[in-house]
């Protein structure tokens, strides 16, 4: 099935500076589809090729199959909402939300049935005729929303739109967010730098690094199978741990830590043959931790470590332990394991994991 949106080998540089090079991506209709990654790394550079704010020095967008690039910016009937709010401080919340409706020269009864849909798409119908400054930021954002969608657009393009809201009313907006793009269907872009709002939101998401997207996939995609070590570390929290390969076999890769431990995986990766130094990958909701008397680890090859804080979070126990060549890792088990009395601060500990959860990237 062709794409709704297309976009295909976009370059964008500025002098000698590579923005963004020979990105591609293909947009299904009605999908929600972040841009993830850190600054600098070419997500909004994207967006806005395709709002037609920037014009790209390479490549093409298709819309529904159609050019979108040589239709003027104003023309394109993209909404889009941006971090700060932009709402025009002199018109009521009512009238914002109408403004792309007259500038269109749509009839005032179905403006006036517009707006009311909108603003009881968004919840702020006792909003109507307040005034911006009047309201709190969580509700000018999604008056912003409401008058990017006014006008059906069949994209709607989102830059960082709660980067500048507190954690609680992110949370809150995002949750409206996600039904606002149930309801109307809307096939949406959105950028963002907040991996759990990337995986809060999206249906698949782009990850974005030094102007190329490295991988796309779902959330759980993404985590669990990441392409790349930049996605592993940008996805979720993970320990790195350096190794070398020592055997290449059937799908597996046997390998040793700095200290002489042997470590044998699931984990495989072509272009690592036996000698090549390597980087172990290891989620920390993925090990296992117990105390040297208790024999909880079942793994003979179990890596011993020293144990250097323990913190309890409600839910889960965090542990960082140093390994033999004394670089930290992070564990993070079950609050029920902090009945482990064996597990205290400077005592040595045994750490194991399953080899399917392993994943071996090249070294940096």
């Amino acid at each position: 099935m062709t794409a709704f949106l297309q976009i295909q080998r976009l370059r964008k540089t500025y002098d000698d500076v590579v923005a963004i090079d020979r990105v591609s991506l293909d947009v299904r209709k009605g999908e929600f589809m972040t841009f993830l990654g850190p600054s600098g790394s070419g997500k909004s550079t994207t967006l806005y090729i395709v709002a037609g704010l920037q014009e790209p020095t390479e490549g093409r967008v298709l819309l529904d199959g159609k050019p979108l690039l040589e239709v003027a910016p104003n023309k394109r009937n993209i909404g889009m909402v941006f971090q700060r709010y932009t709402l025009f401080p002199h018109l009521t919340v009512g009238e914002n939300v109408a403004f792309p409706l007259r500038v269109r020269g749509r009839p005032e009864s179905e403006v006036k049935a517009k707006v009311e849909k909108m603003l009881k798409l968004v919840h702020l119908c006792e909003c109507r005729d307040r005034m911006p400054a009047q309201l709190s930021g969580g509700q000018q954002q999604r008056v912003a929303i409401a008058r990017a969608l006014a006008y059906d657009p069949p994209v709607l393009l989102m830059d960082e739109p709660l980067s500048a809201l507190d954690k609680k009313l992110r949370e809150e907006i995002q949750l409206e967010l996600r039904r606002i793009h149930q309801e109307t269907g809307v096939t949406i872009l959105y950028v963002t730098h907040d991996q759990e709002e990337a995986l809060r939101l999206s249906d698949r998401i782009a990850v974005f690094n030094k102007g190329l997207i490295e991988q796309v996939g779902t959330g759980e995609e993404l985590y669990a199978n990441p392409a790349s070590r930049f996605v592993a570390s940008f996805i979720g929290n993970s320990n790195f741990l350096p190794v070398k390969v020592t055997k290449n076999s059937e799908g597996r890769m046997n390998s040793v830590f700095p200290n002489g431990h042997e470590v044998a995986s699931n984990a495989f990766n072509p272009s690592l043959s036996a000698g090549d130094d390597g980087t172990l990958m290891i989620r920390p909701e993925q090990m296992r931790i117990s105390s040297l008397q208790g024999g909880g680890c079942k793994s003979g090859t179990a890596l011993p470590v020293t144990v250097r804080d323990v913190t309890y979070l409600g839910d889960a126990m965090h542990y960082a332990v140093a390994t033999p060549w004394q670089q930290e890792i992070s564990i993070r088990m079950p609050a029920a394991h902090r009945h482990d009395s064996g597990i205290m601060i400077g005592t040595q500990a045994l750490v194991d994991w399953d080899a399917r959860d392993v994943r071996l990237f090249a070294q940096a």
